[in-house]
């Protein structure tokens, strides 16, 4: 995913905390919720969870735990969460953020990079 790039988040404002889910893009969460039959797989861009530590739909993305995810759904089944919070989550377009962290720690500090010598 590139910085300057648009993404769809679906947000679901929990009891105990904030969810996101990637989508495709608003048209599909869209096209998803007035018709089922879409596969799920043309709607989402992963099948993954993540919290926000009540920070909305802008904090940093933290993949949910099991524990989360079964204390505010009932179920720790993330396709079963990803379909409730495309349900009942808001869906907004954003910027992508930058990448975050390092690329690859394992390179060690400069390792790679141009006009950088050993």
């Amino acid at each position: 995913m590139r910085a300057d790039s648009l993404v769809a988040k679906v947000h679901y404002q929990g009891t105990d905390d904030d969810f996101v889910v990637i989508a495709e893009s608003v048209e599909a969460v869209q096209k998803w919720k007035g018709d089922k039959t879409v596969p799920l797989v043309d709607v989402v861009n992963s099948f993954q969870v993540f919290c926000t530590h009540k920070q909305g739909i802008q904090g940093q993305l933290d993949r949910a735990s099991n524990a989360a995810l079964e204390n505010e759904f009932g179920t720790k089944n993330e396709d079963d969460v990803v379909k409730m919070i495309l349900e009942k989550g808001d869906v907004q377009e954003a910027k992508a953020g930058g990448r975050q962290g390092e690329r690859n720690p394992n390179n060690g500090p400069g390792a790679g990079a141009p006009g950088v010598h050993s």
